[in-house]
């Protein structure tokens, strides 16, 4: 066995006030590295919390002939249990098979693109070609299908179940496979015969050709086309644009209404931004980091609280009026989704509560001077400048 030695290159358990001390066991370095919020807690921290992170790099990849997915549920993080996603990639040409859900479905895409194809309950049917930034939403029941293009695609989907799994769908080769050959000759009125090389079980994801320009793929429907259109373009939105130049775009049912049981915000944290202290009253917050390096603390009841660190492709989750912020700690721009289960985003920021609240029953109860008081903003600022951050922390 072998015996560790202090190296003073290695991130060590222990904060400038003495407190702690090395580790000198078995441990994941690269681990250590990557969530110092873990390895030296702020002093602020309290009590315990459930956990409220998991990256889709620990989760197993589904590989497919045409592409892969994988998913974070209540299976890898149980407190998340009003929302699941689900990271796939489908090739040039990769086909996501026609299939249907229990649950509705949100997408945004992340690389690439995707053409989407869907026929609602009164046969009214859609065709899109979906870009970066751009988002889909197929209501539950709703017969679908996803394909990349010329340069392939990644996109995250977003489901309002944490117990929904991207495996157990409703898929139309499970529906052929699985009726009699007999009762499909006399549904769609040809010879048995026809079903003689029909799959004997799910296809998921296959390799196909990639698909012609949109115009050739057009099918002439006699209903018309869907009425609220399964498209938005979240990037081409107006963003909010916050103190020090960081954007929030805001999607829900007023501006994207075919999206009934998901809202979310996209925000851009510019270095040295922080996500203004805050909490939602309306639904659990599933968070997808799309790049840069961020940290979260989240305060519970009966002085509960908890930091954690995230970088690309981590899931963060926030229960319902839990407050919260989440700090830029990079040189990059942190890019994050919000997501609820709710047709519309809502929250609730600190300062501007305190600043619509009476001054004298702010200042009695905190014990805070004039200086703060007149520093207050009657208006939402979404993200704010931050002053920065160091490690190890104390509470000085």
């Amino acid at each position: 066995m072998k015996i560790n030695t202090p190296n003073q290159n290695i991130p060590q358990p222990i904060r400038s006030d003495g407190a702690g001390w090395w580790d000198l066991g078995p441990r994941d370095i690269m681990r250590d590295r990557e969530n110092p919020d873990m390895l030296v807690s702020p002093v602020t921290d309290a009590g315990s919390l459930p956990n409220l992170k998991f990256s889709f790099s620990d989760t197993n990849m589904q590989l497919n002939h045409g592409g892969w997915s994988r998913e974070v549920t209540v299976r890898q993080l149980p407190i998340a249990t009003e929302v699941a996603g689900v990271n796939m990639a489908l090739t040039p040409g990769g086909v996501r098979e026609m299939h249907w859900h229990q649950q509705a479905e949100w997408a945004i895409v992340l690389v690439g693109r995707t053409r989407i194809t869907s026929v609602d309950q009164n046969g009214r049917n859609f065709i899109a070609d979906i870009g970066v930034g751009d988002l889909w939403y197929f209501p539950p029941g709703i017969p679908h299908s996803l394909q990349g293009l010329e340069e392939g695609t990644e996109f995250l989907l977003v489901f309002p179940d944490g117990n929904f799994s991207d495996l157990n769908t409703l898929a139309i080769s499970d529906f052929f496979a699985h009726t009699p050959k007999e009762v499909l000759s006399a549904n769609f009125g040809v010879p048995q015969s026809a079903f003689n090389n029909i799959p004997n079980h799910q296809v998921y994801i296959f390799q196909s050709e990639v698909p012609g320009p949109i115009e050739s793929q057009q099918v002439a429907d006699p209903q018309g086309t869907v009425p609220l259109p399964f498209k938005h373009r979240l990037l081409a939105q107006e963003p909010i644009i916050t103190p020090g130049g960081s954007e929030v775009r805001i999607v829900d049912s007023s501006n994207f209404p075919i999206s009934t049981q998901i809202s979310a915000a996209l925000l851009e944290i510019k270095p040295g931004s922080m996500r203004e202290m805050h909490w939602h009253p309306n639904a659990d917050e599933w968070q997808y980091y799309i790049s840069g390096t961020a940290r979260m603390t989240v305060m519970a009841p009966n002085g509960t609280a908890r930091t954690f660190n995230y970088r690309a492709g981590d899931v963060g989750y926030v229960p319902r009026a839990f407050g919260h912020y989440i700090q830029n700690t990079g040189n990059e721009s942190v890019w994050a989704l919000e997501m609820f289960r709710s047709d519309r985003f809502e929250d609730v920021s600190l300062n501007q509560w305190m600043a619509l609240t009476p001054p004298q029953l702010v200042s009695q109860n905190l014990n805070l001077g004039p200086e703060f008081i007149h520093a207050l903003n009657k208006e939402k600022q979404f993200i704010v400048k931050n002053p920065g951050i160091s490690y190890p922390r104390t509470n000085k």
